[in-house]
């Protein structure tokens, strides 16, 4: 079966998630320099959890911010 196994968790990178938020990828570099989104390290790359992403998008929404502005 192709794809990523379902005990794996979803991994992305900047562009992947710029596209998954419908925003620019300079938005997500904003919000990493801002230390405002759950991300993590591989070498000098940034990744992020599909599954934390949504949580903390949820977060978000639960808070009252209007995303993009977090």
């Amino acid at each position: 079966m192709a794809g990523t196994p379902r005990n794996q968790p979803k991994i992305m990178t900047v562009r992947e998630l710029a596209s998954y938020l419908h925003v620019h990828p300079a938005t997500i570099h904003r919000l990493l320099k801002e230390r405002k989104i759950p991300a993590f390290h591989v070498g000098s790359d940034w990744r992020f959890n599909a599954e934390t992403i949504d949580r903390w998008v949820l977060r978000q929404q639960k808070a009252g911010r209007q995303w993009p502005r977090v």
